[in-house]
């Protein structure tokens, strides 16, 4: 008999759709299997207002196939420039669910990102009082610190003296990558949270770098050590509601991932519910998946969990090796494997 597991339908409370032909590409991917997300607002040029996430969430959802129910969550990009009585606003008529802080220079389109978070302390004051998330790409970008390094390097020199300045501050740590990271979240408030994406509960850095540079691998922040690996596997399996799903799933066409410098992005949007329950399953946590895709995200957040269900089967199924990108292909995380899971239809 076929072993299968229904759960709530789940959400992905961080991932990238880019614009144009490979948003329209990709945002099927992801509609198929979660009910909202959370989208990136790191377009050229970036989604900075209000009135730009309302356009932007007006073309994703154009791209949602007929029949499927998917809500994308929109994102303002926070710049040193940042209005913050139109972030209010947007949070109050319901168009932004949260606001990204980017470091300057620390990944895809984030040069227009915040220099020093004392720039924005007047936008993060406003967002502690109505109790607007902060979602945060947790890595300094000084040359003097390794990049392996930039997470926890963030965690005491930014994040630290921020969660302790305004303590109501709702923030999201998102991607974690570090054994660092998780000790900080659990010893931290109710108020402070997570996201794991499935890529860093597979790899580390070996998998980049050992037998040839693997540039579909690469995405920022970097994979760390094994040891930081499996403290992400016992945080996300572990049962703490501080922890849920969060892709950041990244496409990039292959082209410009096998370039002579590479882009910085995991796809895994194609099959990301099947590349997490392999984890939890590995883990012995079958029971706890539900939680950690379903309802710990929602919780944080203040929003109502899901009605609907889905079924995963224990079905073998091979990656294919490409997926449609709009202009070009690109290569999606787990190519050419063998997943022992699948997303019933």
């Amino acid at each position: 008999m076929t072993q299968t597991l229904t759960l709530r339908r789940p959400d992905d409370w961080h991932l990238h759709f880019r614009d144009g032909d490979t948003m329209r590409a990709v945002v099927p991917h992801t509609a198929r299997q979660f009910a909202r997300a959370i989208v990136m607002p790191n377009l050229s040029p970036p989604v900075t207002t209000s009135a730009l996430a309302a356009a932007y969430r007006d073309r994703i959802t154009a791209a949602v196939p007929e029949g499927i129910d998917f809500t994308p969550l929109m994102t303002a990009y926070l710049t040193d420039q940042s209005d913050p009585d139109d972030l209010v606003a947007g949070f109050a008529d319901g168009v932004l669910t949260a606001a990204k802080l980017y470091p300057a220079g620390a990944t895809t389109n984030s040069a227009h990102g915040v220099t020093d978070v004392a720039n924005i302390s007047g936008v993060l004051e406003r967002m502690a009082q109505i109790g607007m998330p902060l979602c945060v790409h947790g890595e300094v970008t000084h040359s003097d610190i390794d990049i392996f390094d930039r997470e926890a390097v963030f965690i005491d020199r930014i994040l630290a003296p921020l969660i302790e300045r305004l303590p109501e501050l709702k923030v999201v740590f998102e991607h974690i990558t570090t054994r660092q990271a998780v000790e900080f979240v659990d010893a931290s408030g109710a108020n402070i949270g997570a996201t794991i994406t499935p890529q860093h509960l597979h790899i580390n850095r070996n998998d980049i770098l050992v037998g040839g540079i693997r540039p579909h691998m690469y995405c920022l922040p970097v994979a760390k050590r094994e040891e930081h690996r499996l403290a992400l596997r016992e945080a996300a399996t572990g049962g703490s509601t501080k922890y849920f799903l969060g892709t950041d799933s990244a496409p990039h066409h292959r082209h410009d991932k096998e370039s002579d410098c590479g882009c910085a992005g995991i796809f895994n949007a194609p099959h990301a519910l099947e590349s997490y329950i392999t984890v939890f399953e590995e883990e012995g946590a079958l029971d706890r998946f539900e939680a950690f895709a379903s309802e710990n995200g929602p919780k944080f957040y203040g929003l109502p969990l899901n009605e609907g269900e889905i079924m995963l089967e224990k079905v073998a199924q091979q990656v294919p090796a490409t997926v449609n990108g709009g202009a070009a292909e690109i290569v999606p995380f787990h190519a050419g494997e063998t997943l022992s899971w699948q997303l019933a239809s």
